[in-house]
């Protein structure tokens, strides 16, 4: 009994002698401190988002902060909505190596998502390719995959492939000088409903226009629903997709063209010289020509409106501010 009651007071001493070796944790208890541990909460910052990482690099408790280019919602409902669409006629790719070896072979990829904190050798390797192609890439739950997948084995990345080639801003200005026109172009600052896209590209083709530009970020591509919506028009209608719509606008200046862009606080576009060489910008639904393309504009035009509410739908103000165009060009001749 004495031995027992040694050995105890023996092993008490012991426990306190380590406890007393324990570094205090950051929170006040002992143990490891979890500010420098194998737990550790850490903040880190990439081109694509921000997030608060924990332990194996995933997202500690589900906290994850704001992306750095946040997708509207108008724009996920959109993609949402043509995500059936994309399913029936086998747009959509999912797993590592069929996404891997789509990006290979060439294929346009329109969109990707990937799964929220997947950071392993295979991700990296898909994320490569989707940069060097120019690929959007979209940092989505888990939660999302599963609902779009088809085989219920997506592996965390799931792409869209584009329903239709896109050309590119030089093949526009060539069909121009083809035709023996002055540039007519549709430019679209960040239109993110395929049926306002598609039904732009429509009134593009039957007003003569050339072709329509949209950026590569917080717009909608060329889906199954806008080559629907364009009655055919895509086939005929080129549409490039540039990384910076400024800095296009900014090109295609130096090369004599001018731009108007649709915006209530404008001029009448009656009042405006809309002939030679033209290009027609076409705001968000919702938030209109951003800032910084509204100044790149030479002619901010308002549409004269008589009812009782204040705005037009995207593609409807794309048509009637392109058919006053045509009808000035067809003046001028």
């Amino acid at each position: 009994m004495e031995k027992a009651a040694e050995k105890r007071e023996d092993m008490r001493k012991t426990e306190q002698d380590r406890s007393r070796r324990r570094p205090e944790r950051r929170d006040g208890n002992t143990g490891r401190g979890r500010a420098e541990g194998y737990g550790a909460r850490k903040e880190r910052t990439g081109s694509d988002r921000t997030e608060i990482h924990g332990r194996h690099g995933q997202a500690a408790g589900g906290e994850f902060r704001k992306q750095k280019y946040d997708r509207s919602a108008e724009y996920l409902a959109a993609a949402d909505t043509d995500g059936a669409a994309a399913q029936e006629d086998g747009r959509i790719i999912e797993g590592r190596n069929a996404v891997l070896e789509a990006f290979r072979s060439g294929k346009t990829i329109d969109r990707l998502l990937i799964q929220d904190g997947c950071q392993d050798g295979p991700i990296q390797t898909i994320k490569r390719e989707a940069k060097r192609c120019g690929t959007i890439m979209d940092f989505v739950p888990r939660e999302r995959l599963d609902q779009i997948s088809q085989t219920g084995v997506h592996q965390g990345v799931v792409a869209y492939v584009a329903a239709y080639e896109y050309a590119s801003v030089e093949d526009i200005l060539a069909k121009a000088k083809e035709k023996g026109e002055d540039p007519f172009i549709f430019i679209l600052d960040n239109i993110e409903d395929p049926h306002n896209l598609g039904a732009i590209i429509r009134t593009a083709n039957l007003a003569g226009a050339h072709g329509v530009i949209i950026p590569k970020r917080r717009a909608v591509g060329l889906t199954s629903t806008v080559a629907k919506t364009s009655a055919g028009a895509l086939n005929y209608t080129p549409v490039a997709k540039v990384t910076n719509l400024g800095h296009t606008i900014d090109e295609l200046k130096e090369q004599g063209m001018w731009f108007v862009c649709a915006d209530m606080g404008g001029e009448t576009m009656y009042n405006l010289n809309l002939t030679g060489p033209i290009g027609v910008v076409i705001g968000n639904e919702g938030e209109g020509v951003s800032r910084l393309i509204r100044e790149k504009c030479d002619f901010v035009a308002s549409i004269p409106m008589k009812g009782d509410i204040d705005s037009l739908n995207a593609s409807v103000a794309a048509g009637v501010l392109g058919y006053e165009i045509v009808r000035q060009r067809l003046q001028k001749k």
